[in-house]
């Protein structure tokens, strides 16, 4: 039986975005390399992770937010 083929690039996504969800303070590194992966049909999901960390934050920082926006785009 062979087998199946996986996507390297979108379960390294996956890998990314659990641990930003998982991390008060998610690196700027991980967040850009998340970002030159995504394909514009996952830019919801991570969005949606993004929403998260800044709901819990009661001073979200001024570079999360930002980074949410440019999502807008």
């Amino acid at each position: 039986m062979a087998e199946p083929e996986i996507d390297v690039r979108e379960r390294l996504v996956d890998i990314l975005l659990e641990k930003v969800a998982d991390e008060r303070f998610p690196s700027t590194t991980t967040l850009d390399l998340i970002e030159s992966l995504l394909r514009p049909d996952e830019v919801p999901v991570y969005a949606q992770v993004l929403l998260r960390q800044v709901r819990s934050e009661p001073y979200p920082s001024l570079a999360m937010l930002r980074r949410i926006a440019a999502l807008t785009n």
